[in-house]
């Protein structure tokens, strides 16, 4: 299973879409993408993630550095995220430091 990302700003807004599978060697490409759009200084990050299959704990860790990266006062969104991510957040407690939305602007 791949990963793709690819990254926009739009009007302050950040919006990464991911799709595949987020995992340990995959992980650095996100971080890159978080570098890039960290440089624009965005009001927001959307996360769409409709099409991501499979998250493991480098990819928590990429929410993490994402939130570590554009400070606290920036928003995380997450849209339309599977089952199982949710589980995931839930779990381990990420799921407070992000939004989890259908559609974006929530």
């Amino acid at each position: 299973m791949g990963f793709n990302i690819t990254s926009e700003i739009t009007e302050g807004v950040a919006k990464l879409t991911l799709a595949g599978s987020l995992d340990s060697s995959s992980a650095s490409m996100m971080q890159a993408e978080i570098q890039k759009v960290a440089a624009q200084s965005p009001t927001a990050l959307v996360l769409y993630v409709s099409q991501l299959e499979f998250m493991s704990s480098a990819g928590l860790r990429m929410l993490i550095f994402a939130k570590q990266k554009l400070g606290t006062t920036v928003q995380i969104y997450i849209v339309q995220p599977q089952g199982q991510i949710v589980d995931t957040l839930q779990m381990t407690g990420i799921i407070h430091s992000v939004h989890i939305v259908d559609n974006y602007p929530a």
